[in-house]
């Protein structure tokens, strides 16, 4: 087993705890969504080490450990991906994977749709191109009745009350209600969760994430109006999203010139930590297949 070192990384004028295995200027960093952090890739961190990656999860900003910056505006969109690619830059990085879910993933597509960085390849989890899930929210009421909580969150202090309440009960209860497997998520794990969304302030950095970014805020990455992405990129998605649907997994052509789907049925949205084994089979495979694993691995 891969060792995990937890350290403390400054990047973008802030201090994020960071989780990191292996070794070396190639670096593969995985984002975290809500209302996880950087233990949401323990599955992941010792595979990307075995091959050839120096792999590294942060808690993002306002989360677990990591700077928790006041105010709703510094968690809008740009700052988070200029957060990311400042990490990039203060691990050293020569060669970079970028590996996302949930919100981590939405920040991944705009620092490549900006090319704040450039990629080596970009594999992001159940979270859709901000382009797609514009058009798909058009006259979608399905979707729209999926994404309530969004509109809950812009409510000031209610939401924060709600989930912290009974020792951030339904923190909890987000992992293990909505994942299929419900024994992949141990006491321990939403112990660790519960416990993050518990510490001063954390909870309403965390809901600022989507109060700073509603509306019209990804509007500029719009139908008809996002760059190209040419970076390789791999999109895994667990079909049993209650929160997302899987028309988000389509129309792509306009957006992501190489593009790979891969749909795993009978997995929630906590894809990475519910399919460990079936995520990771299928993100070895299409790194080898970009040649994105040193020969030797």
């Amino acid at each position: 087993m891969t060792d995990i070192r937890t350290r403390t990384l400054q990047a973008n004028g802030l201090e994020f705890v960071i989780d990191e295995a292996g070794e070396g200027d190639s670096v593969a960093l995985c984002l975290h969504g809500f209302p996880e952090s950087r233990h949401a890739w323990r599955h992941q961190l010792p595979l990307l080490a075995k091959l050839g990656w120096r792999a590294v999860a942060p808690d993002q900003r306002g989360y677990g450990d990591s700077s928790r910056p006041k105010g709703v505006s510094a968690y809008q969109v740009d700052n988070l991906a200029a957060d990311a690619a400042a990490m990039f830059d203060a691990l050293g990085a020569k060669r970079r994977l970028l590996i996302a879910h949930d919100w981590g993933a939405l920040v991944a597509w705009v620092l490549a749709m900006e090319k704040l960085q450039p990629l080596d390849g970009l594999v992001i989890m159940n979270v859709p191109h901000p382009a797609v899930f514009q058009q798909a929210l058009r006259g979608n009421r399905a979707q729209l009745k999926r994404s309530w909580y969004v509109f809950f969150f812009q409510i000031p202090f209610l939401p924060e009350a709600v989930l912290t309440a009974r020792g951030a009960e339904a923190v909890g209860k987000a992992f293990s209600e909505m994942a299929v497997d419900k024994s992949r998520f141990t006491p321990a794990d939403l112990d660790h969760y519960r416990s993050n969304a518990l510490k001063p302030g954390a909870m309403t950095a965390m809901i600022n994430w989507y109060r700073a970014n509603f509306g019209g805020a990804l509007a500029r990455w719009g139908p008809g109006k996002a760059p190209m992405i040419e970076t390789p990129t791999l999109m895994v998605w667990g079909e049993e999203d209650s929160a997302l649907g899987l028309e988000l997994t389509e129309g792509y052509g306009p957006y992501v010139r190489d593009f790979t789907l891969n749909r795993l049925p009978g997995v929630s949205h906590w894809v990475q930590q519910e399919a460990p084994e079936a995520v990771n089979a299928r993100l070895e495979a299409w790194m080898r297949s970009r040649g994105l694993v040193d020969p030797g691995p």
